[in-house]
């Protein structure tokens, strides 16, 4: 594999973030009165055949859906590392640590090695050796939604089965545990519940709120028609609705719904039912037809619509950062969010745009970080990481030994 440095090394990605190692007493310390940390035999954020870094420990799953090979592209070191083919895989998601690659017949679970556990005021970055969990039984249109304590699958019949997170820790996937019902959308882990939507034939769907044994315990006031896309921010679970979405919030144990409208007519080919964005972000995107792209600030409540060239791929780091946009001409286009207007470019890095023909395949995606973006390029066989602050600088270009179709960031 080779690296092609623009620079030669990347900059700390979390600087400003400083570990509270010292600080930072568990809920049980605090209640039995012990010492502190440093007097105990295992210091708190210790986790047993892991390794605690000061940074982020970002890495890449990479999937080429034709051969079904898959790579690990180390973020820190810069190396690639082979693992068990996929062979089947349609499509990759993540929660963070883990890579779902999901195939017609079951979705293979990948423990990255790679994960991030925020305790709001500090956070702990860890590494591990990646590791394969097993293969959860699921159909094709299943959907993955997890928080520390479980993961949720989601069939496309309506059923839901919970995970313990524990397990999949651990490397094995445990005993599931079906959910009564059947939901009209993913069943999405929440402030220690579940978020869903339950609709009656013919009816607008309507949040309800779960314990994790699937039992209602609140039904917030709110209703979403044609429900598609759904995102969990620091701000709560956004449900994308035929009208604009809901966002669905906990404050003091109690659950709100409180619709975020487009603020006018939106053609159905116009709406966002596919959201992207940083993880502990609330700034979301969407595709917005094929010229323009939604950002939803879930903090403000408000949707901004940037028109821009045709669309392939589109995310932002949020908090003034720029909307970042693979369009068809092959290049990533930067827009200023409030103003709409184009403030860089960069010169073509995608020869051949998988996705947006007749051909067909998974289209390239952007991820992004706290300080870089990550583009894949099918095609030539390479990722790009992207300094979105300096001009979309390309910091980084590597080169792979597969098409990576499907592309991943973990560790954030």
């Amino acid at each position: 594999m080779l690296v092609r440095n623009n620079v030669t090394s990347l900059a700390p990605a979390l600087a400003a973030v400083i570990l509270l190692t010292a600080g930072c007493g568990s809920g049980d310390e605090a209640k039995s009165g012990s010492g502190p940390a440093s007097s105990s035999p295992t210091p708190h954020g210790y986790v047993e055949g892991a390794t605690e870094a000061a940074e982020q420990q970002s890495r890449l799953l990479l999937g080429d859906p034709g051969s079904g090979e898959t790579r690990v592209l180390d973020l820190i070191t810069g190396k690639v590392h082979d693992i068990a083919r996929s062979p089947g895989a349609t499509a990759l998601t993540t929660d963070g640590r883990f890579g779902y690659f999901h195939g017609p017949d079951g979705i293979r679970v990948l423990d990255s090695g790679a994960w991030m556990v925020d305790h709001g005021d500090h956070v702990h970055y860890y590494r591990a050796k990646t590791k394969e969990v097993g293969e959860l039984p699921a159909g094709t249109g299943t959907s993955i939604r997890s928080d520390p304590g479980v993961t949720v699958a989601s069939s496309a019949d309506g059923k839901a089965s919970v995970y313990r997170r524990a397990d999949l820790e651990k490397g094995a996937l445990g005993t599931p545990s079906p959910l009564p019902g059947t939901f009209a959308g993913a069943v999405v882990p929440y402030a220690g519940h579940l978020v869903t939507l339950t609709a009656e034939s013919g009816a607008p769907a309507k949040v309800a709120v779960l314990d994790r044994s699937g039992k209602r315990v609140a039904a917030p006031e709110a209703e979403c028609e044609q429900p598609r896309g759904d995102a969990v921010t620091r701000r709560g679970v956004v449900l994308g609705c035929a009208d604009g979405a809901l966002l669905v919030h906990q404050d003091d144990g109690a659950f709100t719904a409180e619709k975020i409208p487009y603020g006018e007519d939106v053609p159905k080919a116009e709406r966002a039912v596919e959201f992207r964005h940083r993880p502990g972000s609330s700034t979301l995107t969407a595709p917005a037809g094929k010229d323009a792209v939604w950002v939803l600030d879930a903090g403000e409540g408000t949707w901004t619509r940037v028109k821009t060239g045709p669309v392939v791929a589109a995310n932002t780091a949020g908090e003034g950062s720029p909307l970042v946009v693979l369009e068809t001409d092959g290049a990533l286009h930067g827009y200023d969010i409030p103003t709409g207007k184009e403030t860089g470019v960069t010169d073509p890095l995608l020869k051949e745009l998988p996705g947006t023909g007749a051909g067909g395949g998974a289209a390239p995606v952007i991820e992004v970080d706290r300080s870089r973006a990550y583009l894949n390029d099918p095609e030539g066989k390479r990722v790009y990481e992207i300094d979105y602050n300096d001009d979309l600088r390309v910091a980084r270009t590597f080169d792979v030994d597969v098409r990576p179709s499907l592309m991943v960031e973990t560790g954030r």
